[in-house]
């Protein structure tokens, strides 16, 4: 389904007046406002590929139609959304629920829709049916030495899909665990980890990064063999400069500080990047800054002032993705919520007054500082988002174009209504 850019610009029209007043009203009062405009500009959200079908649970999964068929129709879902927010400008595609078999064909359909591919994500914790050994009992921390050797030959194969694409980075989670006490030897483990680890990260090309997913639980309930932040940045300081910490927000036990998390790795420099989504109970993958918009706030004023500290750029030197399945939502609406919510916090982080709360944090003013971030958090930065969208060509209210459309009526029209996605 063709977005037509006369569509935006008559939509975008009706609302012209109503959009100006409000951003007007919050611009008078912001001193560098076109360096936050451009800064919005240039901020991109990669959307994986597996969050343009319909998730699931356990129990049962309920497909909204009209849903991508194979990895052409998922590039452009994903052109669709970027379309529309200007800000969905890459994908991360999941090997081997998406295998790009004509590279130079899948990657001039991605240009056409200004697309680029973001880090390839491996699979060592589903069987697939032509695979020789099983996963049940982990992957590269197997006991067993052929199943490690078929696992790591797989993440070799994702890097080789990645680099005919233009890919940079391999990210990498484990399922590898234990349900029951007794059942594995910690150590045992990590070093045959380690080992593992050490093959993939010696075929990494020069360019290239190893990002390290962590998770405290799930699908093994006793341990994981990368259960934390510090398992993961123990494995990528030991593998090297080109190994870092991936955060997935809902990967954390209840209560968990990831603002803290994150500011200690991008101190260390080994923060690769994020997995967004939001949580109520544990990895529920719900939309982002669904449940907390605070921490996501709190989260981004850390990453900004430690990437001013750091001289780094805010846009392209760290990993930014959605991960992100569940039920009751059409997706590509969950998506352009979920990258409005990331926006909206990038957006409020820009606006701390970092020298006066550097100047309450040294007077220990706990009063003060509470001022400075809530002032920035309880600002409605809605306006300079959607400024920031009208100035790359996009639409000032995506959900309400998308449903006034019926985007997704004309894909179930052209797709089907009982298509379901490759993936979750």
């Amino acid at each position: 389904m063709n977005i037509e850019k006369s569509q935006i610009a008559e939509f975008n029209q009706s609302l012209q007046q109503s959009h100006e007043r409000n951003f007007n009203h919050i611009a008078e009062n912001i001193k560098n406002l076109p360096e936050i405009l451009q800064k919005l500009q240039d901020f991109q959200v990669a959307i994986p590929s597996w969050a343009l079908g319909t998730g699931g649970t356990r129990f049962g999964r309920f497909s909204g139609g009209g849903e991508p068929r194979n990895i052409e129709e998922k590039i452009t879902d994903v052109g669709l959304l970027h379309a529309l927010n200007r800000s969905s400008g890459s994908i991360s595609l999941h090997i081997p629920w998406d295998i790009p078999e004509n590279a130079a064909s899948i990657k001039a359909l991605a240009a056409q829709h200004d697309i680029r591919f973001d880090a390839v994500n491996s699979n060592t914790f589903q069987d697939q049916p032509d695979q020789a050994h099983s996963y049940k009992f982990g992957s590269l921390h197997h006991t067993d030495k052929a199943v490690r050797k078929q696992a790591i030959e797989h993440n070799i194969e994702v890097i080789r899909y990645g680099v005919e694409l233009g890919s940079n980075a391999l990210s990498l989670w484990l399922a590898d665990g234990s349900c029951f006490p007794g059942q594995l030897n910690f150590r045992g483990a990590f070093k045959r980890t380690l080992d593992s680890l050490e093959e993939i990260y010696a075929a990494l090309p020069s360019a290239w990064k190893l990002w390290i997913e962590y998770k405290a639980y799930e699908p093994n309930f006793y341990s994981t063999t990368i259960g934390d932040w510090g398992q993961s940045l123990l494995f990528a300081n030991k593998l090297g400069p080109k190994a870092q910490t991936l955060v997935d927000l809902g990967h954390h036990l209840p209560n968990a500080n990831i603002e803290q998390i994150v500011s200690l790795l991008l101190m260390e420099g080994k923060l690769a990047g994020f997995h967004f989504n939001d949580s109520k109970y544990g990895d529920d993958d719900l939309t982002v800054g669904s449940i907390n918009p605070y921490q996501l706030f709190l989260i981004f004023n850390e990453l900004v002032e430690g990437m001013d500290a750091r001289s780094m750029n805010h846009a392209t030197d760290l990993g930014w993705m959605i991960d992100a399945s569940h039920n009751v939502k059409d997706p590509l609406e969950d998506l352009l919520q979920s990258v409005e919510a990331i926006m909206i916090a990038y957006a409020q982080a820009l606006l701390v007054d970092t020298n006066a709360l550097q100047t309450a944090q040294q007077n220990n003013d706990a009063v003060a500082a509470q001022e400075i971030l809530q002032h920035a958090y309880r600002t409605d930065v809605r306006p300079l988002i959607a400024q920031a969208r009208l100035l790359s060509g996009g639409v000032l209210e995506p959900v309400y174009f998308y449903r006034k459309l019926k985007v997704r009526e004309g894909l179930i029209k052209e797709r089907g209504l009982k298509t379901v996605a490759t993936g979750l």
